[in-house]
């Protein structure tokens, strides 16, 4: 009965439209659900190919080159008056058009951060979540070596509320970099870590925000640009944040 429940409601939760509390009971039945979180993580491929499908089209130059002959006047061709009224209305549909496509044109980095939160949901959903395991921060952070192109520290966090799980390498911009799981109580938060010339264009600062339902900081330090990702409360979060800012 939950699986009816929460199978119709996937393509909305991935969406972040569902209400907060039901957000989070989605997650906690995607953890413990091997058939939904399968069936979720088949969303959210297709959903990633099709944004990436979306951008591909670039018109050609040739083809742009000609049109604006045209428009220039460079070409000897004669319209009969009759068509000038459907060459304006075309005209009004392309400027319509494009002025659709500049508005609705991704953001860098909400594009980004829809990423990394398709990346967490993947982690959740998946039976081995880390390559490596281990709560021990002296276990995990050598595991990275040679795997990856940089060093960080990570916190002592036996005094804390938080757990270290493992890790694993991730990508972004095809570019190879940490993803690190802690968990607090029941909730599992994703710790991503990158450097900045791998982020390409989009903008570094400070990220207080949400994705697809998820409560997201982000900031750079040392050449690095680390994003922390979870349904765990803001405060959580900024906690764990500040432990990784205080050991980098």
């Amino acid at each position: 009965m939950a699986c009816e429940l929460w199978s119709g409601k996937l393509d909305a939760y991935f969406d972040g439209e569902l209400p907060a509390d039901e957000a989070r009971a989605c997650a906690e039945h995607l953890r413990q659900c091997p058939i939904c979180s399968a069936e979720g993580l088949d969303q959210l491929q297709l959903k990633r190919a099709i944004r990436i499908a979306g951008h591909r089209f670039t018109a050609d130059p040739e083809f742009r080159a000609r049109i604006e002959k045209r428009v220039a006047g460079r070409e000897s061709l004669a319209w009969p008056s009759r068509w000038l009224p459907a060459l304006m209305a075309v005209t009004a549909m392309l400027l319509v058009g494009a002025l659709i496509l500049a508005r609705y044109r991704p953001n860098p980095e909400a594009q980004m951060l829809s990423e990394l939160a398709d990346q967490h949901v993947a982690t959740l959903a998946s039976a081995n979540p880390v390559d490596v395991v281990s709560t021990d921060r002296h276990t995990v952070k050598p595991w990275f070596e040679g795997k990856i192109p940089f060093t960080f520290n990570l916190p002592e966090s036996q005094d804390s509320p938080f757990e270290l799980v493992g890790g694993k390498v991730s990508y972004l911009n095809q570019s190879p970099g940490a993803e690190l799981i802690f968990r607090v109580r029941k909730h599992q938060i994703s710790v991503f870590i990158f450097q900045e010339q791998a982020l390409g264009k989009a903008p570094l600062n400070e990220i207080t925000t949400n994705a697809l339902s998820f409560t997201v900081r982000g900031w750079s330090r040392n050449g690095l640009r680390y994003f922390v990702i979870g349904d765990a409360s803001p405060q959580d979060l900024d906690k764990l944040s500040d432990l990784l800012k205080a050991a980098s």
